[in-house]
C-alpha cells in the first residue's frame, strides 16, 4: 500500500508539472492506468460497464449461433496477436444486433462488441477483421484507463487500486457509459489504435489496408446515413488519419494478403442484408 500511495503522489506531481505537454501527460497517464488498474479491476469495470449497457441502454444480442460463431471465429487469430502484447485479459466478444448503428467498440477487461450494422457495411472480412483489430488496440494501449485516469481523478483511481470503495467499480462504469468515456478517443489514442490494428490484422493473415478502405468507405458515406455518424463521431477520420496509416503499414511492412468477401456474404443474407 505504501508503494501504491507513494506512486500516486509522485505521478500526480508529473501529472500537475506536465498539464501544458501533452506528450509527457500522456506517458504520465499510461504509467497511472498500469500502476493503479489492474488486469482484473479492468475485468470488474468491464461486467459492471455491461451491466449498464443491458439494464439502461436495453442492448439486444444476436442470437444466431452461426453468426456469434462467425463473428468470434474471425476475431480469434486478432486475439491471439493482441494477447502477445497484453496476455492478462480475457477477451469476450459480443455482437450487438442492430443493423443500423455502423460500430463497435471496447470497454475494460477486454469485452468487445461489433454492431450488426457494422457487419452489414463491411464489404471484405479484411475490413471488418481491421475494425475489431483496431478496438482490441484500445485495450492493449489501456486508453479506457488512462481516460478513467484523466477524467475521473486520483481519487477514484486511488480508490479503485486500494479496494477502498466497494462500489467504485460500478460508479466507474456508469460514469463510462453515461459519459461515453469508453468511445471517446483522443487523436493520438486513435492513431496508436489504428498501428494495433493493422499489425494484429497483419499477424492474423488479413490484409491490414482493410482498415483504409473502411475509412474511405465512411468517408464516401458520411451524411448518408445517421448510423454511419456512429462511428465518425468517436472515430474522427480525415485523410492525415489514412496517410498516416498507409505509411505505418508501408513502414512495418505488414503483408496480410487475405481481402476477400469469404463467408461474409451469407452471414449478412443472415441478418437480412445485401
Amino acid at each position: 500500500m505504501q508503494r501504491i500511495l507513494s506512486a500516486v503522489w509522485s505521478l500526480a506531481l508529473v501529472m500537475g508539472v506536465t498539464a501544458g505537454c501533452t506528450q509527457q501527460r500522456v506517458q504520465a497517464e499510461k504509467a497511472l492506468a498500469k500502476t493503479f488498474i489492474t488486469d482484473e479491476q479492468e475485468e470488474e469495470i468491464g461486467k459492471q460497464v455491461k451491466q449498464e449497457l443491458e439494464q439502461k441502454e436495453k442492448v439486444k444480442y444476436v442470437q444466431d449461433p452461426a453468426v456469434v460463431e462467425y463473428v468470434r471465429n474471425l476475431s480469434a487469430p486478432i486475439i491471439r496477436q493482441a494477447t502477445k502484447d497484453r496476455p492478462g485479459v480475457k477477451w469476450k466478444i459480443n455482437v450487438i444486433d442492430d443493423p443500423k448503428q455502423v460500430n463497435a467498440f471496447a470497454t475494460p477487461g477486454g469485452y468487445l462488441y461489433v454492431y450488426t450494422g457494422l457487419i452489414l457495411a463491411s464489404d471484405t472480412e479484411a475490413e471488418l477483421a481491421g475494425v475489431m483489430a483496431h478496438e482490441a488496440g484500445h485495450v492493449v494501449g489501456r486508453h479506457s484507463a488512462r481516460a478513467m485516469v484523466n477524467q475521473m481523478g486520483l481519487q477514484t483511481v486511488t480508490q479503485v487500486a486500494l479496494g477502498q470503495n466497494p462500489g467504485a467499480a460500478a460508479q466507474v462504469a456508469a460514469q463510462l457509459v453515461g459519459g461515453g468515456a469508453m468511445l471517446a478517443h483522443s487523436r493520438s489514442e486513435e492513431s496508436e489504435a489504428d498501428e494495433y490494428g493493422a499489425r494484429y490484422s497483419s499477424g492474423a493473415g488479413y490484409d491490414p489496408r482493410g482498415l483504409i478502405t473502411f475509412f474511405e468507405k465512411l468517408q464516401a458515406m458520411q451524411g448518408q446515413s445517421p448510423g454511419i455518424m456512429k462511428w465518425l463521431s468517436t472515430h474522427p477520420t480525415n485523410q492525415d488519419r489514412i496517410a498516416d496509416l498507409q505509411r505505418y503499414i508501408s513502414q512495418k511492412n505488414l503483408r496480410g494478403t487475405n481481402n476477400s468477401p469469404g463467408q461474409l456474404p451469407a452471414i449478412k443474407q443472415k441478418l437480412g442484408g445485401r
